[in-house]
């Protein structure tokens, strides 16, 4: 309870305009009372990240107390709201360094912007993360195993795999086929995303990532452009997530698409602050010649 009161010391400022609620045992469930009061707050601005909110359990302000660092915790409580993530759903996301692996394509400016205000993708980077976490398909990391199963498994837990993805995401189906002159093309899975207002064209790619898996990804994103989005859509993104790449490639053969297709790594369990930490400075050293500029959560610069 001191730490409560030490992390939340505002909790019920004179401008806060939410009453304490009282509970009952009846209605002490883990999940948020009310959705649609969370996301009206967060957007009309009478509400802060500090401040107490009916739609955050009990449960909820225990799992915040656990990220030590304010940006960071702020981020967690604007995203729980803004998502209407039950405390179980917050849990995941905290143990899985989500506020952590979207460091990766943003500037110390938009570092700030995540932490202060949450995520709001404006653009195509701002909705994909590397790495990915898929410890819920409950698989195993092994050479034996193909893409089929990691697509049955993820569609299995569509809900789990929505949530990792991110708000805004919304599925449109499998195994979609493309025929051009007379060959069939199957993406392994298609969403569209509501607030970038764009299909999302995603392929899964066991193994280390080809230049050959890149192209089809850009085969697949010139024809969702070409003949499947309308003249209201925006441009199509593509994502292949693989368990290895050679960023090297990457570049190369995106060169003036990678705003526009992506490939993200996957991991099967859950990493550490310590392993993300690593992967940023390598990120940052390839990108800036070993001069980064951002500065990791709770450090100076690097």
């Amino acid at each position: 309870m001191r730490g409560f009161y030490l992390a939340y010391p505002q909790l019920l400022a004179a401008d806060n305009q939410h009453a304490p609620r009282v509970e009952s045992a009846a209605d002490n469930q883990h999940a948020p009372r009310d959705e649609s009061a969370g996301s009206s707050a967060t957007a009309s601005g009478a509400w802060r990240p500090g401040l107490l909110h009916p739609a955050l359990s009990w449960t909820h302000y225990r799992l915040l107390l656990k990220v030590e660092r304010r940006e960071v915790r702020d981020f967690y409580e604007i995203e729980a709201l803004r998502s209407g993530w039950s405390a179980r759903q917050l849990e995941r996301q905290i143990n899985s360094l989500l506020f952590e692996r979207l460091l990766k394509s943003r500037d110390k400016r938009g570092v700030l912007a995540l932490a202060n205000e949450g995520l709001l993708p404006a653009r195509p980077r701002d909705a994909i993360k590397d790495p990915y976490v898929l410890e819920f398909l409950d698989l195993p990391q092994s050479h034996r195993l193909v893409e089929s199963r990691v697509e049955e498994a993820l569609l299995n837990q569509l809900q789990a795999f929505l949530l990792e993805l991110g708000s805004g995401f919304a599925f449109v189906g499998r195994q979609r086929r493309l025929t051009l002159d007379g060959d069939h093309f199957y993406p392994d899975l298609v969403f569209y995303h509501v607030k970038l207002k764009c299909y999302v064209v995603i392929d899964l790619k066991v193994g280390k990532l080809g230049h050959g898996d890149l192209g089809q990804m850009l085969l697949y994103v010139n024809y969702y452009d070409r003949e499947v989005a309308t003249a209201e859509d925006n441009p199509t993104i593509g994502l292949i997530l693989c368990s290895e790449k050679n960023d090297a490639v990457v570049r190369y053969v995106l060169a003036d698409r990678n705003e526009q297709v992506f490939a993200s790594r996957y991991q099967l369990h859950l990493p550490t602050e310590a392993q993300l930490q690593d992967e940023l400075r390598r990120e940052l050293a390839q990108l800036e010649g070993a001069t980064p500029t951002t500065t990791l959560p709770g450090e100076g610069p690097a």
